[in-house]
């Protein structure tokens, strides 16, 4: 089978690496104020590009920054929206026997993009990715409904106000993006996979949401921040149930949201969790009708360091082929490993060998 020549590859990864202590430190001196930004900055640079080269190295064909410059994998992007605010929540999000740090967004005023620090960090990262393609990742435009506070009566009097300026919004940020070069663009959502769990929908319907609603509704503003975009930029999304500190939240296979997910969101491809029985059975993927959608399969763990034996997950391969022709299949992580700068409990040697290990299998696969 032919090298593919667009992502996702055939041996991709969903983005975030684990930090390095000295960059733990960095930060945390950067923000007592012992540094000044640019120290920190600079710092960043030079881990980035160490992380870029390793990737090149183990045969990685789409290289990211690792997001490390970001505290978390979607607040920091979002609270730097025009309209949207960052703030100490008073509680962290709970995950399965963890919690993270006390911090939340709010939505304060009319949505817009107009400009963001993040360019400058794509502009970066394709600076120095070479003939590599560097992918940029950001959180789909469901999470800032899903995790923010809705602090603005407007969009609290008119929830499609809300989800119009919301979409629009997004639409500016892919146009930004792709003007600074940007081919590769993964939107990061845990919202679908919450929507599969029976758990957390009947957690959503004890607060008055009707999951069918956010179902239809998140749809609705994906496809209006993707559409019109250039035929030379890929967009995917990873569907997340929960990565930190190695840890998850959502339990449930993608049959409740499968007919929506692949023939009712007009992106690219679909990073997909499997890396346990908690993502259920591949039978979704009979929903999958485009010919042009591409799945990657997360069979290897993201949140352990023990290699996966290599026969196994290509029995998984094989056994997913039968709902979805191989040439559609491609295979990565089922999460980045350090969805929060605190990262999940495994060494940076592992991580590289777990990446190895993808790129190993998908060359044994694919060719």
């Amino acid at each position: 089978m032919a090298r593919k020549t667009t992502p996702p590859f055939r041996a991709d990864h969903v983005g975030s690496m684990l930090r390095p202590e000295k960059l733990k430190q960095a930060r945390r001196r950067q923000e007592s104020g012992e540094i000044p930004k640019e120290a920190l900055r600079e710092l960043e640079n030079e881990e980035i590009k160490r992380i870029v080269e390793k990737q090149k190295e183990i045969g990685l064909q789409s290289v990211t920054d690792g997001e490390f410059r970001r505290a978390y994998w979607h607040f920091d992007f979002l609270e730097n929206l025009t309209g949207v605010q960052g703030y100490e929540s008073g509680g962290g999000i709970q995950f399965k026997e963890k919690q993270t740090k006390s911090h939340s967004i709010r939505i304060i005023g009319d949505l817009d993009f107009s400009g963001h620090p993040m360019i400058d960090d794509y502009k970066f990262l394709h600076s120095i990715a070479g003939d590599h393609m560097p992918k940029m990742t950001i959180p789909s435009p469901s999470m800032l409904h899903f995790r923010g506070k809705i602090a603005y009566g407007r969009y609290q009097a008119d929830e499609d106000l809300f989800f119009h300026d919301l979409g629009k919004a997004y639409k500016k940020a892919i146009a930004a993006f792709y003007d600074a070069g940007c081919r590769y663009l993964q939107l990061d959502d845990t919202a679908w996979a919450y929507l599969c769990s029976d758990e957390q929908k009947e957690q959503l319907k004890a607060r008055g949401v009707n999951p069918g609603h956010l179902e239809k509704l998140y749809a609705r503003t994906i496809n209006e921040a993707v559409s019109g975009r250039p035929d030379d930029l890929t967009v995917t999304i990873h569907i997340c149930r929960g990565n930190f500190r190695s840890t998850w939240i959502a339990s449930g296979g993608y049959e409740p949201v499968a007919e929506t997910l692949f023939n009712g969101l007009n992106i690219d491809g679909f990073f997909l969790e499997y890396d346990s029985d908690r993502a259920g059975g591949f039978e979704p993927l009979r929903h999958v009708q485009r010919k042009d959608l591409q799945i990657v399969l997360g069979l290897v763990t993201s949140k352990f360091g023990e290699l996966e034996n290599a026969d196994d997950v290509k029995r998984r391969i094989d056994e997913a082929s039968k709902y979805v022709p191989l040439e559609q299949l491609c295979l990565s992580p089922q999460c980045g490993f350090a969805s929060t700068e605190e990262g999940n409990l495994l060494t940076e040697e592992e991580q590289w060998a777990k990446l190895s290990h993808v790129v190993k299998i998908a060359g044994e696969v694919w060719g």
